[in-house]
Parts: structure tokens; C-alpha cells; sequence
């Protein structure tokens, strides 16, 4: 093949700034994913080495068959041995609707593998993991990639990342069959195995609890929403191709199943994740952890108006809004002669939405004079005039 003869995927890969990959080093661990193995094939197209370009793709295939996308850049580098080609999947008769969201992917992938997710800094939405998750998974849309977070003593480590396809109509889920995926913070709630679902699914599936509470405050609807694989006859899916679900290739959802824990693991989507350096983590982390204590402080203190001083004139609770909460309260405080609150296994996370939004999930023991009982508790804070104010409270 003539060295001067460039597909698309080489322009796209200089348009990026995208430096060549430069060879590893002697004894270093090699990268065999599906993107670092595009990269390659990207590599010697930029150097003009198509026929090594041709080789490695021809591999990349072999190793996973059902890559549309490998297969169209095979045929882009085949057109190439009889005349320039500008364009990604120039092969005649191809849709150019797919044409379209392999040109996509191929952008998603290559911009993933050469930028990946900073080793300095951490997703602002995990500000703090309960002992027992484990793991924590955040969705990023805008780049079509799911992260993969360890919990390692509270701090969340990176551990993966996978290429993930989305909502063919974006981001914010809003009705029923929008074709949009949620934006917000959510968790596992059930496993559904292969056996049980239709090839659609691919080797699995992970329910995830949209709509929540906050979503139902705001009017969202619709069901259905999961993380799974695709169908036996594909790899992978354009970055927006979904029904509103989370989709990845089979084999990547196989080794995200190992680190999921139903009704533990956080799900957090994003249109596109904001990243804090470790200090700015710490500090968001140790000034909202002092919120949530000056509210239990202040449940304790049998001040009802300091107490209710941290809730929104907004809020609701099931069956009540901040009035009859207010009455609620004062009503029971006055019957009290001490209150006794102590929080446990607490997670907070923010919500990637435009509403400076936090979820605060934890255990409650509370004992008085008169009552004494344990729920789990569910509580969202927004940030009014400066303040961090619950909007919402409820159990379990």
C-alpha cells in the first residue's frame, strides 16, 4: 500500500492532537483491550504504514469477530490499495446512518485511550463511599465511558474503564420512551442473567433504580433502565444508540459484574464528569460531612427551630411538605425530655445534574425518653442562598 494514502481515522486521530503511540518498553504490561488495539492500527495508519495497519486490524478482527467497526476500517484500508479515500467507511453501500456512529465510536474510543481519566484527580460526585461498597461506577456520556471506582478507606482509586453506548436522543430521562438515558445518582438493584433474557441483552443485565426519589419530585417517569451487554452478533454499539439504557460490549460488562453488588453499588450518570483534585475532594467531603453532624447536633439539642433551620421551605417527606414536617416536629419534640441520634454507614454523593444536589444515605439510631428505633434513611440536600438545606427525607 502507498505510504502517501490516508483514511479518515488518521485525520481524525492529527485533527485531535493525537500523538502516535510510541512503542512499550522492554518488560511493560501490554494493553489488549479493543481500544489499545485500535490504537495500534491507528498508529500505523498516522505513520503511513498501512500495511501494517491492515495486519494488525485483520488480527483485531480474529480476536473479536463481530467488531463492526474493525471491520469497517478493514474495508476503508482494502478500498485504499486502489485510490485515496477521505472519508471513514468508504466501502460503497454502507448506510451512512451507521457509517455515522462507527465514525463516532471510532472518535470515542481513540480520544479515550490517548486521555485517560486523571490519575490526580477523582469524580466530585463520590464524596464518600459506606465501608461495605465496594465499588462505585460513573458514567460519563460526553465521552462514552464508564469508570470503574474502588472504595480504598473512603478514597475512591480507579480501577477501569470501559467504552459504553448511551441514549440515541442524549442525556436527562424525562417520559417514558424519550430514548434518553437519566442523569443523577442511582444504584444496583437487581442481576438478571443471561438465561433469563433475550440475546438483546447480551450476557447479562443490571437494573439500576430510576426513577428515584429526586426524579419523581420532578415530575421524571419511565422504567426500565439498566446496564447490559449487547446482542451475540455485535461488539459494540455507537455512543448514542440505546433505548435510554447503559450499554457495553459483553465481555466488559462481564468483568464490571465481578465488582457490582446489588443494592449497594452507586451508579452515578453524568453528561460530563467534573473531576476534583484529591485536596478539593477532601475538603468538599469534610465540609458537607460537617452539615450532616451539625443536623444530627442540632436534632439532639431539642431546639426545634434550630433543627428545622436545615430543612428547605421546599421539602417534602412522604405525605409531607415543610408545614406539616414543621408541626410534626414540634409536636413531637415537646413530649421529649432528651433525644439521643447517632449516624452510621453513611454515603454521600453528589448529583452530576445542573441543581447543586447531594444524596446522603446512612443508618439511624435514635433513642429518647419514650421511643427508641434503627432506620435506614435517604436524604437529599440542596444549596440555597449559601446553605445546604434538606429538600427531601425518607427511609429505607
Amino acid at each position: 500500500m502507498s505510504k502517501r494514502i490516508f483514511t479518515c481515522v488518521a485525520v481524525a486521530a492529527l485533527a485531535f492532537g493525537v500523538p502516535s503511540a510510541l512503542s512499550p518498553a522492554k518488560g511493560a504490561r501490554v494493553d489488549v483491550t479493543a481500544d489499545a488495539l485500535l490504537a495500534t492500527v491507528y498508529d500505523e495508519i498516522v505513520r503511513g504504514h498501512l500495511d501494517v495497519a491492515f495486519q494488525n486490524i485483520e488480527g483485531l478482527i480474529r480476536v473479536k469477530p463481530n467488531f463492526r467497526l474493525a471491520h469497517l476500517i478493514k474495508g476503508d484500508l482494502l478500498l485504499a490499495r486502489a485510490h485515496p479515500i477521505s472519508t471513514m467507511g468508504a466501502v460503497p453501500n454502507v448506510p451512512e446512518a451507521r457509517t455515522d456512529g462507527l465514525r463516532a465510536e471510532a472518535l470515542a474510543r481513540l480520544r479515550a485511550h490517548r486521555e485517560p481519566p486523571p490519575v490526580d484527580r477523582v469524580p466530585r460526585y463520590l464524596l464518600q463511599l459506606r465501608e461495605d461498597q465496594r465499588y462505585a461506577v460513573v458514567v460519563d456520556m460526553r465521552r462514552a465511558r464508564l469508570y470503574l471506582y474502588q472504595n480504598d478507606d473512603g478514597r475512591p482509586l480507579f480501577v477501569a474503564d470501559y467504552y459504553v453506548s448511551s441514549g440515541k436522543n442524549g442525556p436527562l430521562k424525562v417520559r417514558e420512551g424519550d430514548e434518553k438515558t437519566p442523569i443523577g445518582v442511582y444504584h444496583v438493584t437487581a442481576s438478571l442473567p443471561q438465561q433469563k433474557l433475550s440475546d438483546f441483552y447480551g450476557s447479562g443485565a443490571f437494573p439500576i433504580n430510576y426513577p428515584n426519589e429526586w426524579d419523581r419530585i420532578q415530575g421524571r417517569n419511565g422504567h426500565g433502565i439498566w446496564l447490559h451487554g449487547t446482542p451475540s452478533d455485535t461488539y459494540s454499539r455507537p455512543p448514542r444508540a440505546s433505548n435510554g439504557c447503559v450499554v457495553l460490549a459483553n465481555s466488559d460488562l462481564d468483568a464490571l459484574a465481578r465488582n457490582l453488588q446489588v443494592g449497594l453499588t452507586p451508579v452515578i450518570i453524568s453528561e460530563d464528569v467534573e473531576w476534583l483534585s484529591l485536596d478539593d475532594w477532601a475538603g468538599e467531603r469534610k465540609a458537607f460531612g460537617g452539615q450532616l453532624e451539625q443536623w444530627r447536633a442540632d436534632w439532639e439539642s431539642l431546639d426545634t427551630e434550630r433543627y428545622l433551620s436545615h430543612y428547605s421551605k421546599r421539602f417534602s417527606a412522604p405525605g409531607q411538605d415543610f408545614e406539616g414536617w414543621s408541626r410534626h416536629k414540634h409536636l413531637v419534640n415537646g413530649a421529649k425530655s432528651w433525644i439521643k441520634v447517632n449516624v452510621s454507614n453513611v454515603s454521600i454523593f453528589r448529583d452530576p445534574g445542573k441543581d447543586a444536589l447531594v444524596l446522603v444515605s446512612f443508618d439511624q439510631e435514635y433513642r429518647s425518653n419514650n421511643l427508641s428505633n434503627t432506620v435506614k434513611k435517604r436524604q437529599y440536600w440542596v444549596r440555597e442562598d449559601e446553605h445546604w438545606r434538606i429538600i427531601y427525607e425518607g427511609s429505607g
